[in-house]
């Protein structure tokens, strides 16, 4: 299996993650633009744009927050060495294989959760303690299996390694 180097990952998250937060902030400042607009006054009692460009720009300015959280979060990321036996943490690269024989990379991160990542062609999910996965990763150890209650039902995961 191609060894990943975790510095990679962590920087396409940092990546990825600013440039959610130029998008947004950028989509956030138009919409209350618009929402604050003289020509978004409304024509009758009927008339709801300018209520709903605002719930909009409301809604866009606190995803924006979160991303500010996450970028922060993200900055001061310590990268941790991971050894034989040891248990995973914040920063780890866990490899898993389900039933199918399916593997999988999560980087165990404070924020980002949900993310897939390409990088240096291999598929990373990043997974937070605050999901179900992350949580049930973090303190296990290669060798580990960890339960995980689905949609699909119940699935299980070997973990392979934890670098």
């Amino acid at each position: 299996m191609l060894r990943l180097d975790k510095r990679a990952v962590l920087d396409a998250l940092r990546e990825r993650v600013e440039r959610d937060l130029t998008a947004l902030t950028s989509s956030q400042e138009a919409m209350q633009e618009g929402a604050t607009h003289e020509e978004a006054r409304p024509e009758s009692d009927k008339d709801t744009r300018a209520t709903e460009a605002s719930y909009l720009a409301r809604g866009l300015a606190k995803r924006v927050t979160e991303l500010q959280k996450a970028g922060s979060l993200l900055a001061n990321l310590a990268l941790q060495r991971f050894g034989a036996g040891d248990p995973a943490a914040l920063s780890a690269l866990v490899t898993t294989c389900d039933e199918d024989d399916k593997t999988q990379r999560y980087f165990l991160a404070p924020a980002g959760g949900g993310m897939r990542l390409v990088v240096r062609g291999v598929a990373v999910g990043i997974v937070t303690p605050d999901a179900p996965l992350g949580d049930a990763l973090l303190g296990k150890r290669a060798g580990d299996d960890v339960e995980l209650e689905t949609p699909q039902g119940l699935r299980v995961l070997s973990i392979v390694s934890v670098e």
